[in-house]
């Protein structure tokens, strides 16, 4: 069942009975067709140099034409679209004029010629197995009788014995004809979808690189701003401090401070070099936040001398990805607020908060217009929400004119396993 309907879908698609222009006349085709013309020419030629009715004029005028118009009407379904009905007649005439033929010719290798194309294309062209087998038998039997008419009756005796194994060959060639030219389609489909699929992994490939140089950049930029841009950032307040107490007369207070600008020096190469070392390499160090965040405050504190008080809850299990996104938006707050919040205490929490984990920084600074436009060079909070957007979460920046600045990162509890410390 499923190769007639291979078969009969292929000859659809040759007659365009869907009402579209012929799509089957390809190099193919074109062979079967080239040998039955070139078949029944010889044919033609033989039985007129045999049978002298043939040679007289106007038989010869007829027998004639009527073979130009049948071999016209056999390579007709390359070239025009048929409908249902259009089959019907198309077949029909075929039939009548090789009816005819084989009357005028009275030749057995001429009936076998006219008729047996026309099974193999009344199996194709008309679709449907109970139609199809019904005009196979009338074909056959007009071939019969057309024997019975030109070469006698005791011919039919052996007729069945040479029509019979024809028919099954021209049915067997349709089937497998039919397959061929399915596999042949269904190849030529498929290279197209791996052609068109090879596109679009190219153009996929193309952004995907564009994305991945843009989030370097983006990464490298972060980096160099975490590291090298706050600890620059650091070192000229503490130098600015150690200014103001020379100017006071206060050396100790100074040279204590100095200190401490080395000391943030030193980090600071320390962190430049850290950062270096994370664009080459891609190991995974643990850091135990809790230490590093009383770090950075004490730190912050002997610098700007602004009491950081500690709230902190911690996790188990933090990932080294999500723990350095917290401590560079605590940095990068804490920087933030020594350079312009003009604030007299600073308050850092870290703890479990419903289904997230909270990190917030809060200063009772001069704060600032979240609406006005951030001035070239400050890319502090760009960063935090990107790291915020990184760890899988979010942050939300509270701030007025004289009120403070608050900035809460909330990330996701799945991000941390493990109970609080």
């Amino acid at each position: 069942m499923k190769s007639w309907t291979t078969v009969t879908h292929h000859f659809k698609k040759i007659t365009g009975r869907a009402g579209s222009p012929p799509e089957g006349s390809t190099v193919s085709e074109w062979p079967f067709f080239v040998i039955v013309t070139l078949a029944l020419t010889f044919i033609y030629a033989i039985s007129v140099s045999q049978n002298p009715a043939l040679q007289e004029p106007a038989r010869l005028i007829l027998y004639t034409l009527s073979m130009l118009v049948y071999l016209a009407l056999f390579w007709l379904p390359l070239f025009i679209t048929f409908n249902s009905r259009r089959v019907w007649v198309y077949l029909l005439v075929q039939t009548s004029l090789a009816f005819v033929l084989s009357i005028m010719a009275g030749n057995v290798a001429l009936i076998f010629g006219v008729f047996a194309p026309l099974l193999g294309i009344a199996i194709g062209l008309i679709g449907d197995i109970l139609p199809a087998a019904l005009y196979v038998i009338l074909l056959l039997a007009l071939s019969a009788l057309a024997v019975g008419l030109s070469a006698g009756w005791q011919a039919l005796e052996v007729w069945p014995l040479l029509v019979i194994p024809m028919t099954i060959f021209i049915i067997i060639y349709v089937v497998l004809y039919g397959r061929q030219t399915e596999a042949r389609e269904q190849a030529q489909e498929l290279a197209a979808e791996l052609e068109a699929a090879n596109t679009e992994l190219a153009d996929y490939a193309s952004q995907v690189e564009e994305l991945t140089l843009a989030t370097e950049r983006q990464r490298m930029a972060r980096e160099l701003h975490d590291t090298l841009a706050q600890g620059v950032a650091g070192l000229i307040l503490q130098l600015e401090a150690v200014n103001a107490h020379l100017d006071n007369g206060d050396a100790d207070r100074a040279q204590t401070i100095v200190r401490q600008a080395m000391g943030r020096a030193r980090n600071t190469l320390a962190e430049a070099r850290e950062a270096i070392d994370d664009l080459r390499q891609t190991e995974e160090r643990a850091l135990d936040l809790d230490m590093a965040i009383r770090e950075k405050a004490n730190r912050f504190s002997a610098a700007t001398a602004i009491p950081c008080h500690l709230e902190l809850a911690l996790l188990d299990a933090i990932s080294p990805q999500t723990v350095e996104q917290v401590l560079r938006t605590v940095s990068e707050a804490f920087t933030n607020i020594a350079r312009h919040a003009q604030a007299t205490e600073v308050w850092v929490k870290l703890m479990p908060e419903n289904d997230h984990f909270l990190v917030e920084i809060r200063d009772n600074g001069r704060g600032f217009d979240l609406s006005a436009p951030v001035p070239a060079g400050h890319y502090g909070l760009q960063g935090i929400r990107e790291r915020a957007r990184l760890a899988h979460g979010s942050v939300e920046i509270e701030s007025a004119p004289s009120e403070g600045t608050a900035i809460r990162l909330q990330l996701p509890l799945h991000e941390w396993q493990g109970a609080p410390t």
